[in-house]
């Protein structure tokens, strides 16, 4: 396949190669040269008045034939190529120095690939003997003339230089950090580009080409972009903890009603397969049922008071004091409203999955689930008093009483989702006889796991102080420790102390990672992670001898 662009000029080079003198070759190629330099790769230019501009003279064939600047600059460049190439050149013929392409690239700091762009625009090579093989090579003077007309441009393409893999490293470990602030590409390319001295777009290349390889990692997923169930349902959580919708779309690549639609979806989905037990009633499908069930609640019986709170008590117990005792008409209430607000949410989930009307359903559901939580939250806060007193008569020697009481308290809970208030039984009845139920196995298999680990010094031990220390102290102890800590990791640069940081969890409410973990957040083997770890481990032992830091309580 030829590489010329234009056919005319292809046929121009095959017939001066094939007919031309020595002599008249080595002064077309000087003329196309002079061409080549006042091409405007933005016009047109016929063939007939190129060829005589080259060769002195006109073509009785395809002389009307229009040529693209681009298109021409491409191949007049070819065709001096080809011409110095019939004529077996060597540098010593040229009479001046010569350089490659690669230390064009090395002179200019600049990609092989970019020096090949700028042939492409104009600058003209030849091809020539070098140690007595035959080389693409660019005359002095024709790169210096090269240079002087597209100055700005020689100077963009230095910011095109080759990136070494330390400055790759450090772009997406930076471009990760800014995207977790919300900035999207285009501002995260702008400033990484300021800050590394690399133009914009090649820091843009640079997050593309890795997001590329990196699908499942990617700093920024593309628009429009499959995201997996997993992903959908962290964005979900993401927004029910107060992420903004515009924010998850920068973040997941998406645009703001796909978000829109995945949050709808995953709530749908969330809510058909989340399980609602209630205890059935036939007076939920009465007519009035809306107006008889969730009507007034019943009034404390007159003349009741607040309970006294006895002295002494913990915060805990002296805080249910707080919370009047319910009567049986408020409990008969509570316990069918609570049914009642569960029958109708279950009722709506039979008809989740219509697209249309799925959303509207689902916050319907979702909020005659929050009334009914609230409902039993009123009914469990009524009736934690009762737990308490049936902890205290179960109470033995080794046995905690609030871990007591915290087991009761479950108890009541599923005593509460499982109350028939329809058989018309005091629910105090049916929570007593529940927790003790429950203590009666809890509490005897509590004892025969302690006995197991029983040394006969048992008195002793309870009756014995605690000899740690003071909790609020050594939690200034690890505070200080970790300023000194976090003082060292200042002497570190940047993908240093981020792989310390990910590896041993540093950062504020995180998790130690993997090497794996971490290489994917860098976009590294994680043999890699390995290397910079010890090095780094190392240079900190350095700093801190050096620095003399005082780690206390190490």
């Amino acid at each position: 396949m030829s590489r010329y662009r234009s056919k005319p000029i292809r046929q121009l080079s095959e017939q001066q190669v094939r007919f031309a003198p020595q002599s008249v070759r080595k002064s077309q190629i000087l003329q196309a040269e002079e061409v080549l330099l006042s091409i405007n790769s933005s016009q047109s230019y016929v063939f007939g008045e190129v060829c005589f501009q080259v060769t002195g003279y006109r073509p009785d064939e395809d002389a009307d034939t229009p040529v693209s600047g681009a298109d021409l600059a491409h191949d007049l460049r070819c065709l001096v190529e080809d011409l110095s190439d019939s004529l077996d050149l060597t540098v010593e013929d040229l009479g001046e120095p010569v350089l490659t392409v690669q230390e064009v690239s090395e002179k200019f700091n600049v990609s092989a690939k970019t020096v090949d762009r700028w042939r492409d625009r104009g600058l003209a090579s030849r091809r020539v003997k070098v140690n007595g093989r035959k080389r693409v090579a660019i005359p002095t003077s024709t790169l210096n003339r090269f240079v002087a007309l597209h100055q700005e441009e020689i100077d963009r393409g230095r910011s095109f230089r080759q990136l070494t893999e330390a400055e790759r490293e450090q772009i997406i470990t930076d471009a990760r950090e800014l995207a977790a602030q919300g900035h999207g590409l285009t501002e995260v390319s702008r400033q990484l580009g300021e800050k590394m001295g690399r133009a914009t777009e090649t820091v843009r290349y640079t997050l593309r080409d890795y997001d590329k390889a990196h699908p499942e990692n990617a700093i920024f997923p593309r628009v429009g972009s499959q995201v997996t169930s997993e992903q959908q349902s962290l964005m979900f959580d993401l927004h029910q903890q107060g992420v903004s919708v515009t924010d998850l779309a920068r973040r997941f690549g998406k645009s703001k009603p796909g978000v829109h639609s995945i949050l709808a979806d995953v709530r749908v989905k969330r809510l058909k397969s989340t399980p609602i037990d209630f205890m059935d009633s036939e007076e939920f499908r009465m007519d009035n049922a809306d107006r008889v069930i969730c009507g007034t609640a019943p009034d404390y019986d007159e003349g009741s008071s607040s309970p006294r709170v006895p002295s002494g008590l913990p915060a805990y117990l002296a805080e249910l004091y707080k919370v009047p005792l319910l009567n049986k008409p408020q409990e008969q209430y509570y316990f069918r409203k609570m049914n009642y607000l569960k029958f109708k949410a279950a009722e709506l989930q039979k008809t989740l999955g219509a697209r249309r009307t799925s959303t509207r359903v689902a916050r319907k559901m979702e909020s005659l689930l929050a009334e009914a939580d609230a409902v039993k939250n009123l009914l469990t806060r009524s009736n934690l008093r009762l737990v308490v007193s049936i902890a205290k008569r179960h109470l033995k020697p080794g046995v905690n009483f609030f871990e007591l009481v915290s087991d009761g308290n479950m108890s009541l809970i599923r005593a509460i989702e499982k109350f028939d208030y329809a058989r018309g039984n005091k629910f105090s009845t049916y929570a007593s006889w529940a927790i003790m139920k429950n203590y009666a196995r809890s509490v005897p298999a509590e004892h025969t796991r302690l006995d197991r680990f029983r040394t006969g010094y048992d008195e002793i031990f309870y009756d014995s102080t605690d000899g740690r220390g003071n909790a609020f102290a050594e939690e200034l102890v690890n505070k200080a420790q970790r300023n000194a800590i976090m003082e060292i990791l200042g002497e570190l640069n940047g993908r240093e102390r981020k792989v310390i940081s990910c590896r041993f969890g540093l950062g504020k409410g995180t998790e130690p990672e993997t090497l794996e973990e971490v290489g994917n957040r860098l976009g590294v083997t994680k043999e890699r992670v390995r290397q910079i770890e010890v090095r780094t481990l190392e240079k900190l032992r350095r700093i801190a001898q050096r620095k003399q830091v005082d780690i206390p309580g190490l």
